[in-house]
């Protein structure tokens, strides 16, 4: 997938050899476990590579991410679903430590053996909703940015990663571009509430006319209150 490749590298992503064989390897393992666990609507390959793979490397515009990218630290994958995107970024940037949570055991069990097949170490698989884990000694503001893709809405979304985040910590949310409108106002709302503070949406367009995608940053300006996350299933019945 040359000209993905080449779209990724005008992006700003490190790209390598490597990083390809992997993606390709990734897509495979997607493509031949979907027909038990139904982890994707998409698996012609070329799909694949640009609403997944091209779509989680969007992420390489944002300065914030950048920035992270650069120093290092711990990212966690909020509602990660078959790996998307944390897969595909943890291929990327190796420097970083990657987390990927999701509430299905049979994803989990599929990320844990594509963690497996790559050799990557740098990428740890959790069973756990993100109410439980916002609570965990250990997890809770332990980590430098969170992504979300294809999960809830962004007020829903910003309530399962501020409790995770240290001060400073940012929430990157990929969303689509109804996103500029009532879900950025009520993003802004929950955001205020939960200690954080937008910082600026990305806009871009994928290959092949796929789409036009947004990346919502929110920064951590605080510690996220205690009271925060509620308890399951709370924030999606009735979001901040």
């Amino acid at each position: 997938m040359r000209d993905v490749m080449e779209q990724m590298r005008a992006w700003g992503v490190p790209v390598t050899d490597e990083m390809e064989r992997q993606l390709e390897r990734y897509g495979e393992l997607l493509a031949e476990w979907n027909e038990r666990l139904n982890l994707t609507a998409i698996v012609e390959s070329r799909e694949m590579w640009i609403k997944h793979f091209l779509d989680s490397a969007g992420i390489a515009q944002v300065p914030a991410w950048r920035e992270i990218a650069a120093r290092g630290g711990r990212v966690i994958d909020i509602g990660s679903g078959a790996g998307i995107p944390g897969i595909p970024l943890a291929i990327t940037w190796r420097n970083l430590s990657f987390v990927l949570c999701d509430a299905s055991r049979k994803r989990v069990q599929f990320v844990e053996h594509v963690v497996g097949d790559l050799g990557l170490a740098n990428v740890s698989a959790v069973h756990a909703r993100m109410e439980d884990l916002g609570r965990a000694p250990g997890a809770r503001g332990s980590f430098d940015a969170a992504v979300a893709r294809a999960v809830a809405r962004s007020n829903v979304l910003l309530e399962y990663a501020a409790p995770m985040l240290k001060t400073g910590g940012r929430a990157f949310l990929y969303k689509g571009p109804s996103y500029l409108g009532a879900e950025e106002e009520d993003a802004a709302r929950a955001a205020r509430v939960l200690g954080a503070r937008p910082e600026g949406v990305i806009a871009y367009q994928l290959l092949d006319e796929q789409g036009d995608r947004v990346i919502a940053v929110f920064r951590q300006a605080e510690p996220c209150p205690k009271r925060y996350p509620r308890k399951a299933g709370t924030p999606s019945r009735q979001p901040l």
